[in-house]
């Protein structure tokens, strides 16, 4: 076994990195996982996650947490209503969609990224991940690596695998190769109690998602398994316009005022999501790695995710990938095939690119597409299967 008597670091308590831990586990390999949180009552930001037959939902096979995935999904959340910038239906899918068809490669369940965290975090043993562990440094060891956190603790680990998000500090270590900015900004809100706090909103989105656009513009959001709404205004802009606006994101009058400056065109029926924002909002430039990135391999270092290979979220393929990156390499590294981890890890990071390469194409058309002047029709057609 290439991981025998190897101490295993993941950096990053995300879908990818959790369940790359358990599967390591259930091969019996020693794995600690760093996570800057406070501790497992972190609130888990970003919308339900969409798993696909062949990525997400094989990684939650592989780890045996099938049934409980099960348990936990959130039927009728993948319901999608297209609409206009009025908030016009042109299409809908609440009376057709086949609820829990698991085996159909198109049935995509969603389910909270909290409660996911919950799963995945309760499949571990005790003492696996580490609170309160924010990544500063790392410096070569022995054969392995000093990992250093913010908190003034150290740990030493034979292999690190970075999985610590767009933004990872592990990646400068294996490549300096960066992101490109996609031409699309977003911003995204939260509201909790949406039953409550939007009552127009909430009754529309009857547990579903809502994809509008107007304008070369879009609004899109969805339930959330606490009974939250999580909305995303998403739009193009120039690079650096989120850090260049003046805006006080924590000021949702603000917000609204300049939602009605920029969405000029579009029903006031929406001004309910900007009015009972419950938290900052948060600007996010979206990016993408090249699509023909390369790098030669480490003996003791490799990432994940989108550490790896950060996309545009338009093709539902983020965490699908991580999740993937994981279980391949779960097995790359507890194959008898390799002499050393560092071919191991070679003919991981070959095929990680690959695929991952061409679902960042997807994304980055699909982000062109939902950004154009004929994008309502353009999306009525992809539901449509035309």
């Amino acid at each position: 076994m290439l991981l025998e008597n190897k101490q295993v670091a993941i950096i990053g308590g995300g879908p990818g990195g959790l369940t790359l831990a358990r599967l390591l586990q259930l091969q019996n390999i020693d794995v600690k996982v760093y996570e800057r949180d406070l501790n497992k009552d972190a609130r888990v930001q970003g919308s339900p996650l969409d798993l696909h037959d062949d990525s997400g939902l094989a990684a939650i096979h592989k780890a045996n947490l099938f049934e409980e995935f099960k348990n936990n999904f959130m039927p009728g959340a993948d319901k999608t209503l297209i609409t206009d910038e009025n908030a016009k239906i042109f299409f809908s899918d609440h009376e057709t969609n086949v609820e829990e068809d698991f085996g159909n490669e198109s049935f995509r369940p969603e389910i909270d990224r909290g409660v996911l965290r919950k799963i995945l975090l309760e499949s571990l043993q005790p003492e696996t991940i580490v609170w309160d562990s924010h990544f500063i440094s790392m410096k070569p060891q022995n054969e392995g690596w000093l990992l250093s956190f913010k908190n003034g603790s150290s740990f030493y680990a034979d292999i690190v695998i970075g999985s610590d998000g767009a933004n990872s500090k592990i990646r400068p270590y294996i490549t300096d190769i960066k992101a490109f900015y996609s031409g699309i900004t977003m911003i995204e809100g939260n509201v909790y109690e949406s039953k409550i706090a939007t009552p127009a909103i909430d009754s529309l989105l009857n547990g579903g998602k809502i994809m509008a656009f107007g304008n070369e513009k879009n609004l899109l959001m969805g339930q959330k398994g606490d009974g939250a709404l999580g909305f995303y205004a998403s739009f193009k802009a120039p690079e650096n316009w989120s850090a260049n606006n003046n805006l006080d994101y924590t000021d949702k009058t603000q917000i609204l005022e300049w939602f009605k400056k920029e969405y000029p065109e579009w029903s006031n029926i929406w001004y309910e999501l900007f009015e009972n924002v419950s938290a900052p909002f948060i600007p996010r430039p979206i990016n993408c790695m090249p699509l023909d990135q390369n790098w030669e391999a480490l003996p003791n270092l490799t990432i994940i995710g989108d550490a790896a290979h950060v996309m545009p979220p338009f093709a539902g393929e983020g965490a699908n990938m991580a999740m993937l990156d994981a279980l391949e390499l779960s097995e790359f590294l507890t194959s008898d095939h390799y002499k050393t981890v560092q071919e191991a890890i070679s003919d991981y990071e070959i095929s990680m690119r690959e695929r991952a390469s061409k679902a960042a194409q997807e994304s980055l058309e699909n982000g062109e597409k939902m950004h154009s002047k004929e994008a309502l029709k353009t999306m009525l057609d992809f539901f449509a299967g035309v």
